[in-house]
């Protein structure tokens, strides 16, 4: 996998900073981008202009996970329950997520990003799902980050998806339940084919992980930070991985003695 996105200018990327271990880097990165309304009202500006300022924090992101050798971002960008909203915030949403995808797309593809789009799509509206089928069909076969934006997703609605879809191939006689595994399980997910993360961010003091990858979490270390979402910048980052790095992986195990 590409390390770097493939067109910018060697001068203008980042370089991994020196306080942290190139061979300890996280494969797999997810956010949960909170804060955004919170942001805004700080400043006494609308809740979109928050939304807004939290796509460019997300575009930076990407930026610095794929110039410093991340090879994968999963960001929480539309949950089921959000559809709760106010009626005028969600319309702005779906037409913000339009509006960046379609713009963003010939970026995309010429820095070697692939993206997909995890949830219940078809519940979006029209012109959001043409758009995302298109920026998936046509970044499949890039070497560079893998960017995965959650739209519509609810953990536990991917579970229940996931066995059904399973129990309905044991009904058919497709499908052995003695020979149902992890592994099996997890090929039914909307990350199939995706390593899980090693490191999950949340953003603005939130301490709770609100429905996502339910999953996929269970070994991820987790990194809880005050700082609102637009205000994530290259030392918030930077803080995350080093904390990232100070952690002990066990994975249920014990330490082995040095």
């Amino acid at each position: 996998m590409s390390r770097v996105l493939a067109t910018t200018p060697l001068s203008q990327r980042q370089p991994l900073p020196r306080q942290l271990d190139p061979d300890r880097l996280p494969a797999h990165v997810a956010v949960i981008m909170d804060g955004n309304g919170r942001w805004a009202r700080q400043r006494g500006l609308p809740r979109v202009m928050g939304h807004r300022a939290g796509v460019e924090s997300l575009k930076r992101t990407l930026r610095l996970c794929s110039d410093w050798g991340i090879g994968a971002l999963t960001a929480y960008a539309f949950s089921t329950e959000n559809w709760s909203r106010p009626g005028e915030e969600v319309t702005f949403l779906m037409t913000l997520f339009e509006r960046v995808l379609a713009r963003e797309l010939e970026a995309l593809e010429r820095e070697q990003v692939r993206i997909r789009f995890l949830g219940d799509l078809e519940e979006l509206p029209q012109g959001l799902q043409s758009l995302i089928a298109d920026a998936t069909a046509r970044t499949a076969a890039n070497t560079g980050i893998h960017f995965n934006v959650c739209t519509n997703y609810g953990g536990r609605r991917e579970l229940v998806r996931a066995a059904r879809r399973l129990a309905e191939q044991a009904a058919r006689g497709d499908l052995d339940p003695a020979c149902l595994d992890e592994e099996r399980f997890a090929a039914e997910l909307h990350t199939a084919g995706e390593p899980d993360p090693d490191l999950l961010i949340r953003t603005s003091g939130e301490q709770r992980i609100s429905n996502f990858l339910l999953w996929q979490l269970a070994y991820a270390e987790l990194h809880i930070t005050d700082v609102l979402w637009p205000d994530f910048d290259v030392q918030a980052l930077l803080a995350a991985l080093l904390d990232y790095q100070g952690r002990n992986r066990r994975f249920g195990g014990v330490e082995t003695p040095a």
